[in-house]
């Protein structure tokens, strides 16, 4: 399978999944901010697997190549970067029912997919993003081999 039939197959779930009567600004905002929860929690989740594992690899890194790897100087710039990175996220979260208002009005009845179609690819993007941070860590092992 891929990605196209994926996301086909995720906007059946109840979270992804959207009436056709959900067309007044109110019914469209409410539809977007009743996800706004399991978002954050699914982000969340995320965010929280993404420091343990990335925390683990810089640990057992740091011990193989007697170096400290990718630690934050000071440590309390983590903190702020995780919560910056929170903020920006239901930002953009946002974005996401303000841009549909925008399409509705710009392409009416046309747009009637769009919901779905980007809350879907919103979440999968945000899962990816906030998993990145592995990649350049590992990425950074590599390199100093």
């Amino acid at each position: 399978m891929n990605l196209i039939t994926y996301v086909k197959k995720a906007q059946s779930w109840r979270l992804f999944a959207r009436h056709d009567d959900v067309r007044t600004t109110f019914a469209i905002v409410r539809w977007w901010e009743s996800r706004r929860l399991p978002y954050n929690l699914i982000v969340g989740v995320t965010g929280v697997a993404t420091c343990v594992i990335g925390l683990t690899i810089a640990i057992i890194g740091s011990r193989m190549s007697h170096q400290p790897i990718l630690f934050p100087n000071p440590p309390l710039f983590a903190a702020f970067a995780v919560i910056g990175y929170g903020v920006m996220a239901n930002v953009c979260f946002t974005g996401g029912w303000i841009a549909e208002l925008f399409a509705r009005k710009v392409w009416g009845e046309r747009a009637a997919g769009f919901a779905q179609i980007s809350f879907t690819l919103g979440v999968l993007f945000s899962v990816l993003l906030t998993l990145s941070p592995l990649g350049f860590l590992i990425g950074s092992l590599i390199y100093r081999r």
